[in-house]
This record gives C-alpha cells, structure tokens and sequence, in this order.
C-alpha cells in the first residue's frame, strides 16, 4: 500500500531505467544486497551506499557498474550496499514518487536511540536499518548517493562538522558543497554516530547527483563515486579512468552553510514561487507561508537548498543557505 504522503503527481520526465539489482542479493556479508571487496592490505573500510530512497535510481545504476567491473581495492575494503530494497523494487516509472519508502524515510532514522526504542513501530525501514547498522559501525569512509526532486545543479552534502568539507574538497567534484546540520523531523545516515564527531577519523558525504530521473544524474553519480573512492587512496590511480573523461575538475568549489532550516507547522503551508533550488534571494524576499506565518530571507543573499513537494507538517520545507569559505 503505498504512503498517501507519496501520492502526488510527477510532472518530470522520466529518462532513466532502474537497473535489476536482484542478482547481488546474496553477498559475502551475512546482509542481503550487502557486498564486501577485501584488498587484505591495510586501509579504510569505504561504503558506497544507495537507494537509501527507492526512488532515486542513480545510486543503483552507479552501484550496479562499479559491481560490474571486477575490481579489487589495493588497499582496506570495499563496500557496496543497496538500502532500502523493498521499496527500490516497488518502483513504478508511471508513480516514481511513491516508491520513494515503504513505511516511512529510511533516512531519518539515524539519530541516538531511535533504532533502539523498544516503542517505536518496527516499519520496513526500521527492520532494514537494523539489519545494517552493524555493519555500518565498521564502516571508515561513506559515499552515499542521492538525487534530488527539482532540476538543480549537484551538490555535495558535506555533513555536520568540519572534516566533511575537507573531504568533499579532496573529492572535487561536484563545484558545490554544503554543509548543514540535516533535518528536523530525523537524522540521516551520513550524520550517523562516529560520523558527526569531529574528534573520529571516520566520515561521510552524501551526493545530491541532480534531478531523479536526469540521465545526467547517473553520469554525475559514477563520476563522484570515482573520484570519492580515489579519495579514499583504496584504488588503483587509473581505476575509474574512462568515467572521468568528460568531467574536469572544477575551477575551485563553493562552498555554502545552512543556518535555517523551515520546518513545516501547519497544513497550509504554500511557496510564494515554484521555487527548485539553489535561487539567491536578496534578505527579505517573500519564500512563502506556513499559515499566518511569513517566511523570508534571512542572509544577504539567501540561497534555496532543496524545496520540496511534499508539504506536510513536520517535513523540511526548504534549507536557507549562505555562502561561506570553508574555514569559517
């Protein structure tokens, strides 16, 4: 059954195909759709993740081609793990929004003590989660691949504290990073446990790769993940080599920091535009209403990160930029 709260109309084109990821459900791991490469050198342990929203088919596609080229890291281990498979494999190119969670959002689950909460309804996301937080306590380095419901330009999320702008600077790719302290209503998985201590060497990105269905989105996708896991110095320096031919580094990264998040509080909320992200609005500019309340620009300029459509109390409306150098 799907969640009503995904029940709404797409009015994108849809020019991407999820590929069939049946075949790696049984791994080397003792998790379904969990797969490890182990170099047997010492090194970090680096997940590349995906479907953590069973609508965003990039992940997959990516996932699905660095499985199928066979390689062996030189150094630690290598991960690939497909999340949120239920709902993955309910997708529907004629409803792709509905097949985004089962049950609720598999990426709001990871902040302290909520797994653990003997209370708390045990949802398909739940189960799933648990299943992996194991082996996510292990994990050194993560990449964990998103897209985005609005044509937008990729960006790089960079995570709560400093060492994650370090990392997507080391990365390069794509031109713009942000950091941001997630979202109201859950923490995600890039923001889970050692992840966020700025004290840990462990780390994590999360790549918003472009629209969900863009054909580009899994081109950027391939590409971020060949250049995180050079990154990472787990592979050999020519790996990856013919996916980065049509992309050049950069000519240096923005680098932004949300310092507002709009929560939604009431069933009217509206945006004063069809806003689709990354807008600079001058302070003071008119974003919209969440009822009687007005919500404007705070910063001079304010970029938009991320609208959504799916309005309802509780959810992220929009995060509220500004631009930053990364020492700041």
């Amino acid at each position: 059954m799907t969640d009503p709260l995904l029940d709404y109309e797409n009015d994108l084109p849809v020019d991407l195909d999820p590929v069939d990821i049946t075949a790696y459900k049984s791994g080397n791991t003792g998790i379904d759709y969990l797969h490890t490469l182990d170099s047997g050198q010492p090194g970090p342990h680096v997940l590349i993740s995906a479907v953590v929203h069973g609508n965003e088919l990039c992940g997959a596609i990516a996932a699905d081609w660095l499985l199928q080229q066979k390689v062996m890291p030189i150094a630690g281990r290598l991960s690939v793990g497909f999340m949120n498979v239920a709902a993955y494999l309910s997708y529907d190119p004629g409803h792709p929004n509905r097949s985004r969670w089962v049950d609720e959002d598999f990426n709001r689950l990871w902040g302290p003590g909520v797994l653990d909460d003997p209370d708390r309804k045990v949802t398909s996301e739940v189960q799933r989660a648990r299943e992996i937080r194991p082996f996510l306590d292990n994990v050194d380095l993560l990449l964990d691949i998103h897209s985005m419901q609005q044509p937008c330009l990729p960006l790089m999320m960079a995570g709560m504290v400093a060492k994650g702008l370090v990392l997507a600077a080391k990365v390069g790719l794509p031109a713009t990073v942000v950091t941001d302290k997630g979202h109201n209503e859950g923490m995600r998985m890039r923001d889970y446990n050692a992840f966020r201590d700025p004290d840990s060497p462990r780390n994590a990105l999360l790549i918003e790769c472009g629209q969900h269905w863009e054909v580009s989105s899994a081109e950027m996708a391939k590409a971020v993940m060949v250049r995180f896991l050079h990154a990472t110095a787990i592979m050999a320096s020519d790996f990856g080599a013919g996916t980065l031919k049509s992309y050049t580094s950069p000519q240096g990264q923005n680098f932004y920091r949300v310092d507002e998040v709009v929560t939604i509080e009431t069933n009217a909320f509206v945006f004063d535009q069809q806003w689709t992200g990354f807008e600079h609005l001058a302070k003071g500019t008119l974003i919209g209403h969440d009822g009687p309340r007005a919500i404007v620009a705070p910063f001079e300029p304010t970029v938009l990160i991320m609208p959504t459509r799916r309005l309802y109390p509780g959810k992220t409306a929009v995060r509220l930029a500004q631009p930053i150098t990364p020492n700041d």
